[in-house]
């Protein structure tokens, strides 16, 4: 499991989320965060920039940059 991975079900589950209401939240299917979830796929580029301002984080946290 990569970082982005990690930080992504630690932010939803935060949240109290689950992948199902997440993706239902960015209008994607269940499949695609539990893929995310799993390391299996990265998203695309507009995609962090919804999850990052969906839990008003910055990119660089997503990704395992900064740790802030």
């Amino acid at each position: 499991m990569n970082k982005f991975s990690k930080r992504l079900k630690l932010l939803r589950k935060e949240m109290g989320l689950t992948q199902a209401e997440l993706a239902e939240k960015l209008g994607l299917k269940q499949a695609t965060i539990a893929k995310w979830g799993k390391g299996e796929r990265t998203p695309y580029i507009d995609y962090f920039i919804e999850l990052a301002k969906f839990f008003n984080c910055s990119i660089d946290y997503l990704v395992g940059l900064v740790d802030f």
